[in-house]
């Protein structure tokens, strides 16, 4: 038996199967786009821990800067004794915020945690209770952020009822049939058959949506949504946790838009591998909850809050925003090149700002047929020939490129070479 493989037997009889895993394969060491396995196979790394990684595996400067703080203090809860690292992080990211005037923020440690809490805040600020999302949409895996998720296989099966107050409307995706006047009109169709607009303290939705397929959420929609949220005094909250922190060639995927929310959420690539998340929003409204309404244990860790900040400095001095534009054009030109073949799996609609790209697999060159079986085989193909690579997509039948923005051209020609290997592969 393998080492993989006696691996895999000891995770089956110790961790419950709805903690699934993507791969047969086990992590041995890591270090900025490549991962070796227990067996010693070495992989590129497409997936960044998904989207946790935008300064790749084990950067040198967040290390440091874990290792230092290591040696002063690991932990005092910052609501019993507070600490400099999490309010000099704040203050950064106050002055980062997408928006103008006064901000603040507040950590946690999980994206749904994140999400969670912008919830309370809006709720508190405004003193409604209901929330729309959007279809295709996710946001966590709480109850809440099960509720906001707009995606029922796998992450609500079982684990009804979701929590009252919370709405869905499409999200417009044009190679799914779904424009952007479809959406203002289901919404305005539910605020006259639902819930009413003085009744909803927020609508949340991702800048681009991840785990829905890439799809970014279209200017028009942003802009209307904006003008929707000011004339009912609603609050705009939008997720940035897995588009956040460089990835779409800006530091949050909401700038691309020009459109300013009142609340952002944040996680995945914040802490550089540390977990460690947060809410930052206009300074008059996080401030609505009482004392003491928010917190956490482990929320805002010192060891998280050291790395977030060399985080912040690599994609500074490393000018990583221009790398994620420079990175994205690369790899869609090599996949526009893909497309143009007839011997591999047909792909379409490639999409995505900066180094956020994906792409759809179709059945039929030229038409919108999702191949949900034809990804699993692509993902399965990229495995073999030593590529970590993600799906996902509401038909399954998506590609996303996480590749952190630290990785040389060389890793990244070799990873997009592997992929087109592993069409071809898949093409049956």
């Amino acid at each position: 038996m393998s080492k993989n493989q006696e691996l895999a037997a000891r995770r089956e009889r110790a961790v419950p199967r709805g903690v699934s895993v993507a791969y047969p394969i086990h992590a041995a060491r890591a270090e900025n786009a490549e991962l070796w396995d227990e067996e010693g196979r070495r992989f590129v790394d497409f997936a960044g821990g998904i989207a946790v990684l935008n300064t790749g595996h084990r950067h040198p400067k967040v290390i440091a800067a874990v290792e230092k703080q290591l040696a002063h203090y690991t932990h005092t809860a910052f609501q019993i004794v507070p600490y400099e690292p999490y309010i000099e992080l704040a203050e950064r990211l106050n002055t980062l915020a997408p928006f103008k005037g006064p901000a603040k923020t507040i950590f946690f440690t999980t994206g749904a945690e994140a999400t969670e809490n912008a919830v309370k805040i809006a709720r508190a600020a405004t003193g409604r209770s209901a929330v729309i999302a959007f279809a295709g949409g996710f946001h966590g895996r709480t109850m809440m952020t099960m509720a906001l998720t707009g995606k029922t296989l796998p992450y609500k099966k079982k684990f009804g009822p979701m929590p009252a107050e919370v709405y869905h409307v499409p999200f417009p995706v044009a190679a799914h049939g779904t424009t952007v006047a479809d959406t203002l009109k289901a919404l305005d169709t539910l605020f006259r058959a639902d819930v009413e607009p003085s009744r909803v303290a927020a609508i949340m939705i991702e800048a681009v949506q991840g785990e829905g397929g890439f799809y970014d959420a279209p200017v028009e929609l942003l802009v209307a949504l904006r003008k929707i949220c000011d004339e009912h005094g609603i609050l705009l909250v939008v997720d940035e946790v897995q588009t956040g922190f460089a990835r779409t060639g800006k530091l949050f995927a909401i700038e691309h838009s020009g459109v300013e929310p009142d609340m952002i959420t944040i996680a995945k690539s914040l802490g550089g591998g540390f977990p460690i998340s947060g809410v930052i929003g206009r300074a008059e409204i996080m401030d609505a909850p009482e004392p003491g309404g928010l917190g956490g244990t482990y929320a805002g860790s010192p060891i998280a809050c050291a790395a977030a900040l060399a985080v912040l400095d690599v994609i500074a001095e490393e000018k990583l925003l221009d790398r994620a534009n420079d990175m994205g054009v690369r790899i869609k030109a090599k996949l526009n090149s893909i497309a143009s073949r007839n011997d591999v799996v047909p792909i379409t609609d490639i999409r995505g700002y900066g180094a956020m790209i994906g792409f759809d697999i179709v059945k039929v060159r030229g038409a919108y047929e999702p191949d949900a079986e034809a990804t699993k085989r692509v993902t399965a193909a990229a495995l073999d020939e030593g590529l970590i690579l993600l799906s996902c997509g509401v038909f399954s039948n998506a590609i996303r490129i996480l590749v952190p923005l630290t990785a040389p051209d060389a890793i990244v020609d070799e990873g997009m070479e592997k992929l087109e290997r592993a069409l071809a592969a898949a093409r049956v």
